[in-house]
């Protein structure tokens, strides 16, 4: 889920919609769906979302309530799916698992005793996105023709990729590793109420006094999704003894640690697989065949969407976008 103690380290400010109106958003869509979707299960009874046969397609819900947001301040969202889990990662999605697996004890024993409240907080951390919603969320966004990039591997390496190649404006994602992926800038709080947050690359870099190699280093000395930290290092702790020792393997020396694949991790943050796109910032959802997917096709509970419906349809009027024909 990225390196939280970027927290500490990265220069983020507020910004409003009125300035990024008109950009076009490489979304980290499993980041951003994810997040949907558990707020989803928590807050809407499963009967809204869950088919005859017992499939759930929460996502349905979550992308028509996430998207406008998009629309309504006149922003192109291009949503960019993982690919290929790297072999790097195999320990951060098996603690995933993990878990899932002990939250969906915890919800099994709450439901028994009756507890409704816990049982749904623990049913939104079960959530994961299965090959349907991986299928429905796909079909769904192209119905709103809403473009859609497969990333061959980290889909927030993608994004970065695209925004630092000028594919698009900004990374979109609430990780931090767009940072160290090499985002220009990247949007975040996109799937929050209020404004968002932008997170600029070149002035994190300014205010540590480093250059991205040096920024990737301090990270992977605090712990990344690729790999644990050095015992006693915190974010400030490493910027100061990545600038002392001058890179990873200085301080690792002067700490006489180790980081497993350690070249590897850094090579991956430097040069991440990604592909150049073309994006087509001409768009024209169809709002009325998107409704039939979800709530004729799908079963999802018409009161819950139709609200989101009719903010598609407004922001098509509303924003009088060239995009929007």
């Amino acid at each position: 889920m990225g390196n939280a103690d970027l927290r500490d380290l990265a220069a983020v400010r507020d910004v409003s919609f009125s300035e990024i109106e008109g950009s076009v958003v490489a979304v980290d869509a499993h980041n951003w769906l994810y997040r949907y979707l558990t707020t989803t299960v928590k807050w809407t009874a499963d009967e809204a979302y869950t088919t005859a046969d017992g499939t759930e397609v929460a996502n349905l819900i979550g992308i028509v309530q996430g998207l406008p947001k998009f629309f309504e301040h006149d922003l192109l969202p291009v949503m960019v799916f993982d690919g290929d889990v790297t072999e790097l990662k195999a320990d951060e999605v098996a603690d995933r698992r993990a878990k899932r697996e002990a939250a969906e004890e915890r919800r099994a024993a709450a439901a028994e005793r009756g507890d409704a409240v816990e049982a749904a907080r623990l049913e939104a951390r079960t959530q994961r996105l299965t090959d349907t919603i991986h299928r429905t969320t796909r079909e769904l966004l192209r119905l709103l023709d809403v473009p859609v990039i497969e990333a061959p591997a980290e889909g927030e390496a993608q994004c970065a990729h695209m925004a630092a190649t000028g594919a698009v404006d900004h990374a979109g994602s609430e990780d931090y590793d767009t940072l160290l992926f090499g985002a220009p800038t990247t949007l975040r709080q996109l799937t929050s109420k209020g404004d968002p947050e932008l997170m600029d690359l070149a002035a994190t870099l300014d205010g540590l006094e480093l250059d991205r190699q040096g920024l990737v280093d301090a990270a992977m000395l605090c712990g990344t999704d690729f790999n644990e930290g050095v015992h006693g290092i915190g974010p400030k702790t490493a910027v100061t003894a990545v600038k002392e020792h001058g890179d990873l393997w200085g301080v690792l020396a002067a700490h006489d640690a180790e980081i497993p694949n350690a070249e590897a991790i850094r090579d991956l943050f430097m040069d991440p697989p990604a592909v150049d796109v073309d994006v087509d910032a001409s768009v024209n959802p169809d709002a009325e065949a998107a409704r039939a997917y979800v709530v004729d096709e799908w079963g999802v509970a018409a009161e819950e969407v139709e609200r989101g419906f009719e903010r598609i349809a407004e922001s098509q009027v509303q924003t009088g976008l060239d995009r929007w024909t």
